[in-house]
C-alpha cells in the first residue's frame, strides 16, 4: 500500500509583546514552561563541572580558602570580634549565603547574552533564563553546607532549633540575586559594559555586607535601618543565628525582606517591559 499524502503543518508563530501594565509579571507563563526551566538548570550544572579535575570540590575549596585567609588577616591580626564563635566558622557561615548570592548574581546578570542563540530561535518566557542561572547555584550551596557541618563538628558547635530556618534564609539570598540579576541582565543586552560592572558591584557589595564582621558593629538608630536595606545583611545575620546561636537578625530581617520584595517586583516588571526587544538587540 502506498503511503498517503503528507499532512503539512503550518508553523506556529508567537508574537512577543511587552507586558500590559507594570504589575503584569507573567509568572503564570513561567510556570507553564517549568520543564524547560528544569532542563536549563541541569544543563548549566553539567556544563559547569564538565572536564574539571576536582569537580564540585571547587565549591568547597574557594570559600574554605577565603575563610582561612580572612581568619589570619582579620581574626588574628586585626582581632575583629566574632560574637564568641571561632573566627573561621564565623566567616564561613557568612560565606555560605554570600557565595550563593554572588555566583547566582554573576550568572544571572550575563545570562541573556550567554544564551543569545536560544533567544533568537524559539519562544519561551525570557525570565526563565536568569531564573535558571540563579537556581543552578543550589547544588554548590548544598556542597558548601556539608563542609560547614564538618567545620561545626570540628569546633563542637551544636545548632539549635533556628537551623530549621536555613532554607528560608537561603531562599531570600536567591531571591535577592534574582531581583538584582533581572535588572542587570536586561541592561546587559543593550549595554555590554554592564558585564564589566557586575564583578566590581559584587566586590563592593561584599564589604557592605557583614561577611567578615558582625552587623552588631553598626550602632542602633537611623544608620542601622539604612544598613538593613541591604538584603544580605538580614540573610547573613540569619545564617549565623541559625548555625551558631548568635544574636537574631530581628528588625534587620524585616527591613531586608521589604527591600528585596520591592526590588524584585520592580525588576521583573522592568525585565518584562524590555523582553520583546531582546531577540532583536542581543
Amino acid at each position: 500500500m502506498s503511503a498517503g499524502p503528507a499532512i503539512a503543518h503550518a508553523p506556529v508563530r508567537v508574537k512577543i509583546e511587552p507586558s500590559h501594565g507594570w504589575l503584569d509579571l507573567g509568572l503564570a507563563e513561567v510556570w507553564e514552561y517549568r520543564d524547560l526551566l528544569g532542563f536549563l538548570v541541569w544543563r548549566d550544572v553539567k556544563v559547569r563541572y564538565k572536564q574539571t579535575l576536582l569537580g564540585v570540590a571547587w565549591v568547597a575549596i574557594q570559600p574554605a580558602f577565603t575563610a582561612v585567609l580572612f581568619a589570619i588577616l582579620l581574626g588574628r591580626i586585626a582581632n575583629l570580634p566574632s560574637e564568641g564563635v571561632p573566627y573561621v566558622a564565623f566567616v564561613f557561615g557568612a560565606l555560605l549565603p554570600w557565595q550563593l548570592f554572588a555566583t547566582a548574581l554573576l550568572r544571572a546578570g550575563t545570562s541573556l547574552v550567554g544564551n543569545a542563540a536560544l533567544l533568537t530561535k524559539v519562544y519561551f518566557p525570557r525570565l526563565i533564563i536568569p531564573l535558571a542561572a540563579v537556581l543552578g547555584g543550589v547544588v554548590d550551596f548544598v556542597v558548601s553546607l556539608a563542609v560547614m557541618a564538618v567545620l561545626m563538628a570540628h569546633y563542637r558547635i551544636a545548632p539549635g532549633w533556628p537551623v530549621a530556618l536555613l532554607p528560608v534564609f537561603a531562599l531570600m539570598a536567591l531571591v535577592t540575586a534574582l531581583a538584582v540579576g533581572v535588572w542587570l541582565a536586561a541592561l546587559n543586552v543593550r549595554f555590554r559594559d554592564v558585564q564589566q560592572v557586575i564583578p566590581f558591584l559584587v566586590q563592593v557589595w561584599m564589604f557592605a555586607s557583614p561577611v567578615v564582621y558582625s552587623a552588631g558593629v553598626v550602632p542602633n538608630g537611623p544608620w542601622r535601618i539604612v544598613y538593613g536595606l541591604n538584603p544580605l545583611t538580614g540573610v547573613i545575620q540569619g545564617f549565623r543565628w541559625a548555625l551558631f546561636g548568635t544574636a537574631p537578625p530581628g528588625g534587620l530581617m524585616a527591613v531586608s525582606f521589604a527591600a528585596v520584595v520591592i526590588l524584585l517586583v520592580l525588576g521583573v516588571a522592568f525585565f518584562r517591559r524590555l523582553e520583546d526587544t531582546f531577540a532583536d538587540v542581543v
